[in-house]
């Protein structure tokens, strides 16, 4: 395992972290984590060198925190640096914090939590949790142990990310959405090099764009891949990239299998700054421009419009429309759309939004989702598929 510098901590971590948001779960439910193999995936990881764990209070509706807490017993959590988050969203008032705090810890079978993040915050969220004093509340949980070290994670546009960073002279880390498709998306490389200036440790999170770098491209990108000659896996042609700027302090990996997790060990293993000659940056900026000039809707799948009160399933929604856009087989994924085997059910499609918007508010993207599930749903609906 590498280890890189941690903003101004006199600490080294792991150059993969996990993210423990997309385990392995049994059936359909992601709150049932199957957490025999879950543990050995994460105790894989510990054992071979990585030191850092992200999790968060909605993460698998609610279950990755109590599954950790499980799975870091018998000497594991001393092992690690634990990091969870602060779900804004509800936040409503000053008591809350103590309430879901509490509750997290329990969760987690721990005092305290290293580092401690105020979740996907943005230009709506942020003036909230300021003025209902977050941080004299997390002053004195550092004040008392509780928490260690305080910091962020965002989903906004690079000013807003500007002005939290120099809002708080007692940050210590921030986490932003990343990869070599959003590198002029949100913060993108101007916020990630300000905030490297300022000395807060920078993790990274959706690196893979939520698994979609990592699947078989569609014709016009693995056209381009085809000028490569230095043979990485797609997975790890998006990790190295990240790596190798030394701005990135980490990067979080959410790994669903143990071939995943044992991909991503080699491949941090193999990671330092400035591994990519200019040649393999160009191609990957070839890449990205053969993607974007593909992709309809930005979702990268994180879940945070979920649960929708109207029962739809939004991530699965865009994923589906996002592969018939892109790899061009309307019919195939008009299956999985209308009921097909493993696909979606009466209810659970985009004709139940009654556009209640409840959607928009949270949503890390910005994605104007009612709108793209209307055309979601006119292009992906049929009556006569054979099954």
């Amino acid at each position: 395992m590498e280890y890189r510098n941690f903003g101004k901590l006199d600490w080294k971590v792991s150059a993969l972290g996990f993210g423990v948001m997309r385990l392995p779960i049994t059936g359909n439910d992601p709150a049932n984590i199957n957490e025999t193999e879950a543990t050995r995936m994460v105790h894989y990881a510990i054992d071979n060198g990585v030191n850092y764990l992200d999790t968060g209070y909605m993460y698998h509706m609610g279950s990755s925190e109590r599954f950790l807490g499980g799975a870091l017993k018998d000497g594991y959590r001393q092992k690690v640096k634990l990091t969870t988050k602060l779900p804004s969203m509800f936040i409503h008032s000053t008591s809350d914090f103590d309430k879901i705090f509490n509750e997290q810890l329990e969760r987690l079978q721990t005092g305290s939590v290293d580092f401690y993040l105020l979740h996907g915050i943005d230009n709506r969220s942020w003036p909230k949790l300021r003025d209902l004093g977050v941080l004299k509340w997390a002053e004195g949980k550092i004040a008392g142990g509780q928490i260690k070290h305080l910091g962020f994670s965002f989903h906004d546009d690079y000013p807003v990310f500007k002005n939290i960073v120099d809002a708080y002279d007692g940050w210590t880390i921030c986490q932003i959405q990343y990869n070599y498709i959003d590198s002029e998306n949100q913060p993108g490389r101007r916020g990630l090099e300000y905030a490297a200036g300022k000395g807060l440790a920078i993790t990274i999170m959706e690196p893979l764009r939520g698994g979609q770098l990592s699947r078989k491209p569609p014709e016009a990108v693995a056209k381009v891949w085809g000028e490569n000659t230095q043979r990485r896996s797609l997975t790890e042609w998006a990790l190295q990239w990240l790596w190798n700027q030394p701005e990135v302090s980490m990067v979080l990996s959410g790994m669903s299998t143990m071939e995943q997790v044992v991909e991503n060990l080699a491949s941090a293993s193999r990671s330092k700054v400035g591994i990519l000659t200019q040649d393999e940056r160009l191609l990957l900026e070839r890449v990205c421009k053969a993607y974007q000039d593909l992709n309809v809707v930005p979702c990268t799948g994180c879940g945070y419009c979920q649960p929708c009160p109207n029962g739809v399933k939004i991530p699965e929604i865009f994923q589906i429309y996002n592969d018939a856009m892109v790899y061009g087989d309307l019919r195939h994924f008009q299956i999985p759309y209308n009921g097909g085997p493993g696909g979606l059910v009466q209810g659970q499609r985009a004709d139940s939004c009654t556009e209640c918007e409840t959607c928009m508010e949270i949503c890390p993207q910005k994605i104007p989702i009612v709108e793209t599930l209307k055309k979601a749903h006119k292009l992906l609906r049929t009556q006569d598929l054979p099954y």
